[in-house]
């Protein structure tokens, strides 16, 4: 019993200076490792050296890498000799060897140990990636591609290792061998679209010249394979990029006119231009469709597309004009007098925004709504959103009650969809507007819940606002007044609103509704895009209430005025990281952050 006791006894204590030891060891190695990031050479070696006499294998590298900092070249060697002999021949320890002799200004002797490490290259994947990895740590690039290019040679495959030799290559400036190692797989074998754009956008980054030397080469291609689609395809990416969307559409034309396409690749890089907000150059694609004559089985399809292009587009101009809509309505009106077909789709629907909202011709707006609920085929999903718009322009023209039966009409046929939970909070705001404030309350408890968290987060604030400023026990005139005034400026009665805003603010100077009333200012400038006013408004409400609900509100607005409206960045990037940091519990942070990323990080362009 004794002797076990004993022989336990000592086990544990083994254990415990075994795990002082290692505890001690890797102190050492995380001093030793942060002496080498700073570059304190001497102090690494000194460091290493323990650790390396009693496992060499465990700090090798960085002990040799402390080594050639310190420019102790002969004790270098040494190493590398001793690692070489404790372990089968290896081609990494031929690099090692080179590396030593190249610092040491010993060139010639460094390229032969390279070559001897380039002849072990085998296929082996492993392998290949090791000595390929290794000899670009130590800034040999073209030794990586010799080793990347014997490996493909041997597999006899032209298509492995593509991505990391045209990385290797764009770091030497060779442009022409990128493009060769992305596009040449072989006899009509070519890599993955998608996979080469990757490749491309890491490599060129935001350099100018280098893809111009891209493009370069790529018109080599093409003059010498013009039915190559890919090519042409890739080159019309590279236009993109480079933000030349002319060029790109030169690019489209020309292939669509070899292949006889009858325009729906240009459809498509329409569509692409769209999405990136080139208007003129989707609407002017789109166009290009159209002039193919309306006989051409996508023409339908590109005129559709062209008048909504053109509605995005006039509803993303501050300066738009009444007759830029009056030439818009009548483009609208003419398309689908002569495609009536197409009162079932989007296009319709965005005929009556226009009229609704933008030529504040509401009852045009109503009569083209009902026109589309109307036809047999609309989709019923599709037929809902459009009584709910017709809801909204009842709104407009004063027709509240009307307004309140079809948002209900909505609500019961979608009962447990997003659609009706729209439709009942539209309800709960005309109960707002027309000072029922408990009915609305009771509606918006529900709809705080929603499973949209846009209608969720609306519902919540106009909740919160009712409770802000209602009380049991006496009159709620202000807050009536507010609301009144909030239905005022839906009806685009903008003036009229202001004056009731001014009385509030007169009669009642220090009510609790100051802020919203700023923020319903703020609104109205930015409806007349006097971003100057709006801001002003804005920067009342976070300097003096920002404490209050509507704070965030006011940073967050601040910021997207100063980065989509004025193209003043700096300021946007400035608002952006002052919501983060004085607003962290705020539901527009995620926006924030990712907003200031981009702007911290502008893509290629």
């Amino acid at each position: 019993m004794i002797r076990t006791l004993s022989v336990a006894f000592i086990l544990t204590m083994f254990s415990i200076l075994l795990g002082i030891d290692l505890y001690a060891q890797d102190s050492l190695r995380n001093a030793a490792h942060m002496a080498l990031d700073a570059h304190d050479y001497d102090q690494a070696v000194r460091l290493y050296k323990p650790i390396y006499d009693t496992a060499p294998t465990l700090v090798y590298s960085e002990y040799l890498d402390a080594l050639i900092g310190k420019k102790d070249f002969k004790t270098a060697e040494r190493t590398v000799n001793r690692q070489a002999d404790s372990r089968q021949v290896s081609p990494l320890t031929f690099i090692d060897l080179g590396h030593v002799y190249d610092v040491a200004g010993k060139e010639k002797k460094a390229a032969e140990q390279y070559q001897k490490a380039i002849q072990f290259v085998n296929g082996d994947d492993i392998l290949t990636q090791q000595m390929a990895n290794k000899f670009s740590a130590i800034g040999r690039d073209m030794y990586a591609i010799q080793v990347l290019e014997r490996a493909r040679q041997i597999l006899g495959s032209g298509y492995l290792y593509n991505a990391q030799l045209a990385k290797l290559y764009a770091k030497t400036g060779d442009m022409d061998k990128v493009v060769t190692v992305l596009l040449d797989g072989g006899a009509g074998v070519y890599t993955n679209p998608d996979a080469t754009k990757t490749t491309l956008l890491e490599v060129l980054g935001a350099d100018q010249e280098k893809m111009q030397l891209v493009i370069k080469a790529l018109l080599k291609r093409i003059n010498a394979q013009p039915e190559n689609n890919y090519y042409i395809d890739l080159l019309t990416w590279l236009y993109t990029q480079k933000n030349d969307w002319d060029g790109a559409l030169l690019q489209i034309e020309a292939l669509d006119l070899r292949n006889k396409e009858s325009g729906q690749r240009l459809i498509d890089f329409a569509r692409m231009a769209m999405h990136e907000k080139q208007y003129d150059i989707a609407i002017k694609t789109y166009q290009e469709v159209m002039d193919k004559g309306s006989d051409q089985p996508v023409y339908t399809i590109a005129a559709s597309d062209k008048l909504s292009a053109e509605f995005v587009q006039l509803q993303n101009n501050p300066a738009y004009t009444s007759q830029n809509v009056t030439t818009l309505e009548v483009e609208y009106d003419t398309f689908l007098n002569r495609y009536p077909a197409y009162y079932n789709t989007a296009t319709a629907r965005e005929y009556a925004t226009l009229a609704g909202q933008y030529g504040n011709d509401p009852q045009t707006g109503i009569a083209i709504l009902q026109r589309i609920i109307d036809e047999p085929n609309t989709p019923r999903d599709f037929a809902g959103n459009c009584k709910l718009q017709m809801g909204d322009y009842y709104v407009l023209t004063g027709r509240i009650w009307e307004a309140s039966l079809l948002y209900s009409q909505v609500d019961k046929d979608f009962k447990n969809d997003a659609l009706g939970e729209d439709a009942r909070f539209r309800n709960a705001k005309l109960s707002y507007y027309r000072g029922d404030f408990p009915y609305a309350q009771e509606q918006l408890s529900v709809l705080k819940a929603s499973t949209s968290e846009l209608i969720a987060n609306d519902a919540l604030y106009l909740s919160v606002l009712i409770t802000e400023n209602t009380a049991k026990d006496s009159i709620n005139i202000p807050f009536e007044r507010f609301a009144y005034a909030d239905l005022l400026l839906f009806q685009n009665k903008d003036k009229e609103a202001e004056t009731l805003l001014d009385s509030i603010t007169t009669a009642y100077s220090k009510h609790p509704l100051n802020d919203d009333i700023l923020m319903l200012r703020a609104k109205i400038a930015d409806k007349h895009r006097d971003y100057n006013r709006e801001l002003d408004y804005l920067k009342i409400i976070y300097e003096k209430y920002g404490k209050d609900v509507l704070g965030d509100d006011a940073v967050y607005k601040t910021a997207l005025i100063y980065d989509k409206n004025l193209n003043k960045p700096e300021l946007a990037k400035s608002f952006y990281e002052k919501l983060i940091i004085d607003y962290p519990g705020s539901t527009f942070v995620q926006a924030a952050r990712k907003r200031l990323s981009d702007l911290n990080n502008p893509a290629l362009p």
